[in-house]
């Protein structure tokens, strides 16, 4: 697989290194937080953290807004907030993952996950081909490649 260096709006890496010279065929893309209010938590990040606002869409209900925000080491955050509804009602605010791919359907169909949440299909409004796995401890992880 090759990695990718963001989900749609970014360029391709090539390649990420690590400790004696090893390659990982993936790479973190952002960390998605479950907030109430998408605006009020970016501030907060771009104000009291330095970051700045990346990149931002809504699903094509329009029922859920997502906001980016990326420090300069390209930590990036999605700020993920549903209209009508509360940060998880048990109060776990992590969402999920993102990891960069080639292709979406093969990463899903080699990868041993331990459920899937989403199966592979399109996001148009992200301009990304998307699914949803789970790790052995039940983490939610988005596999994501453009289209």
């Amino acid at each position: 697989m090759k990695v990718l260096r963001a989900a749609v709006r970014l360029e391709p890496a090539v390649g990420i290194y690590y400790a004696a010279g090893t390659r990982r065929d993936m790479e973190i893309l952002h960390t998605c937080l479950n907030v109430a209010d998408a605006d009020r938590t970016a501030d907060w990040y771009v104000e009291e953290l330095g970051f700045e606002r990346s990149w931002e869409f809504a699903t094509a209900d329009g029922d859920t807004r997502n906001v980016y925000v990326a420090d300069d080491a390209g930590v990036e955050f999605q700020l993920s907030d549903t209209d009508g509804e509360t940060p998880s009602a048990d109060g776990d605010r992590y969402d999920h993952v993102a990891v960069g791919v080639e292709d979406v359907d093969a990463a899903f169909a080699q990868i041993d996950h331990h459920g899937a949440v989403k199966e592979p299909g399109d996001q148009p409004e992200a301009g990304a081909r998307t699914a949803f796995v789970k790790d052995p401890d039940g983490h939610v992880v988005e596999l994501i490649e453009p289209l």
